[in-house]
């Protein structure tokens, strides 16, 4: 190992030597040399974040429970980020309990503020239905000085429960609220209202539609929409179309506070008797966009719940009518636009997200954009097209390609059996720091030894190896028979390793 260490040492510097290791267990050797070599220099929280963070990516558990041990003894401020990240990486591992002994430990470290690593572990809990141990949790922590909200908390807990068809015990948590000191918000509204009318529970779900109108609903926010159409669309679907649109013509007066002169120009005629619930769907979409007071707000968040059930034409209808009223859509928007397509396997709509539609606003591609569609395009088995888009990105400013970008063309390139391609493309991410996993380096020279490319195929596993991973057993039988077979052989030797 070589490292040009500098004459004066800094966190901010050691950190940027530690990332620039490729191999995590050189990063660590790093990391625990420069107190040896400085005296005088101590490691701060953002330098104990970039190594653990480091160790729990690269899968080193054990290293990086002694780094927090030693971040612990070293009593410098944490930030509550960090534990919330480690707390995600032993959830990954399937080390709940190893996530919980860290959380109920915090308090040992010198960090004032823990809601973050609060609330990520009650997500935790409550997606692995352990809903006792959640509210236990919540009993435990939600009072205490340094978890600052508990609205969240408690929106995760009826979240959960209403996945599960608990809608009833959801309502008594939200009932709940007001004596922990606590209101609901939108979001509160939209989850609790979603598992009462999955549940069926109808009448409840409008009692609630009612609370909300004088609770949240006062100023006649366009964001409540979305909230609105859950309940809408569930009397239709239920048949109760005259409910739906006596309760639609409340929205608009009392919800949204739309002008007498814009409830006047809605004709709601058309829904009939409620045969066609689609149409009628669509036609209180038409009202709840036409008949409130047109804001971004309003169209944002009809536009992404559209978009989000995948009603694409419907969304489209909600672009048009803000363009009309002089509004371009957000990033946002066409990120959402971009999933939906993708999830139809419009494939030639979604390119055009990035190639025509963002460009007649005033929004640039995000990084997370181009992944949805680079997705999309390596999904339909085109990958030499969506290869071709790591230019682009390197081009825009503020765009670079992340681990994600380049996991994605990799992983699309080995699907396509354009392995010389996907040894390229993996080459640019290891040069830009970014360290793959043991499952893409084991498609790809698996893939690389089928082609007959032996020397490319021992090159990444000496990568791998080097990174402390350890290559599949089966990798090296592959290897080992691509070399010794006769290359007219070769497939047939693949396929009898292969079942073996």
């Amino acid at each position: 190992m070589s490292i040009r260490w500098p004459r004066v040492l800094t966190p901010t510097h050691l950190a940027q030597i530690i990332r620039a290791q490729k191999n995590p267990l050189t990063a660590l050797q790093v990391f625990n040399q420069a107190q040896q070599k400085y005296p005088n220099y101590r490691h701060n929280g953002p330098v104990y974040a970039t190594m653990i963070d480091i160790l729990g990516n690269s899968g080193r558990l054990s290293e990086m429970r002694q780094v927090i041990d030693q971040m612990k003894e070293d009593c410098c401020e944490c930030k509550d980020s960090t534990f919330a990240g480690v707390i995600r990486t032993f959830a990954s591992a399937g080390m709940v309990n190893e996530a919980v002994d860290l959380f109920n430990g915090i308090p040992q470290f010198n960090c004032v503020n823990f809601t973050q690593s609060f609330n990520t572990l009650l997500g935790i809990m409550v997606k692995e239905s352990d809903f006792k141990a959640a509210y236990q949790l919540f009993l435990e922590n939600s009072c205490r000085l340094e978890v600052k909200s508990r609205v969240k908390s408690l929106n995760l807990l009826m979240e959960g429960l209403c996945q599960f068809k608990k809608s009833d015990l959801a309502l008594n948590v939200f009932q709940e609220m007001d004596f922990q000191g606590c209101y609901p918000d939108r979001e509160s509204y939209r989850i609790l209202m979603k598992g009462l009318c999955d549940d069926g529970r109808l009448n409840e779900a409008t009692h609630l539609l009612y609370s909300m109108f004088w609770r949240i609903s006062q100023k006649g926010s366009g964001e409540d929409i979305v909230i609105y159409r859950i309940l809408l669309y569930s009397l239709c679907d239920n048949g109760k179309v005259e409910e739906a649109l006596e309760l639609l013509g409340k929205i608009l007066r009392k919800g949204l506070k739309a002008p007498k002169s814009r409830r006047h120009r809605i004709d709601l005629s058309k829904c009939g008797n409620g045969d066609d619930s689609e149409a009628t769907k669509r036609l209180i979409n038409e009202a709840l966009i036409r008949g409130g007071v047109p804001s971004m707000g309003s169209y944002c968040a009809m536009a992404i719940d559209l978009y989000n059930e995948v009603r694409v034409d419907e969304a489209k209808t909600v672009l048009d009518e803000m363009r009309k009223k002089g509004f371009w859509p957000s990033l946002l928007m066409y990120e959402a636009k971009a999933e939906a397509l993708s999830k139809k396997g419009r494939v030639s709509e979604a390119v055009k997200v990035i190639e025509e539609d963002i460009k007649e606003g005033t929004c640039v591609p995000s990084v997370r954009l181009y992944n949805i569609v680079l997705k999309c395009l390596c999904d339909a088995g085109d990958s030499e097209l969506a290869v071709g888009y790591l230019k682009k990105m390197a081009k825009q400013v503020g765009c670079s390609a992340d681990k994600q970008t380049y996991s994605i063309l990799v992983d699309g390139l080995c699907k396509d059996g354009k392995f010389v391609e996907a040894s390229r493309v993996l080459e640019e991410m290891v040069i830009k720091l970014h360290w793959p996993g043991a499952e893409t380096y084991n498609a790809l020279v698996r893939g690389l030894c089928s082609v007959g490319r032996q020397y490319e195929a021992v090159m990444w596993l000496e990568e791998m190896v080097s990174q402390g991973m350890v290559p599949d057993f089966s990798l090296w039988n592959l290897l080992v028979a691509s070399v010794c077979c006769k290359r007219s052989d070769t497939d047939a030797c693949f396929e009898g390793i292969l079942t073996q």
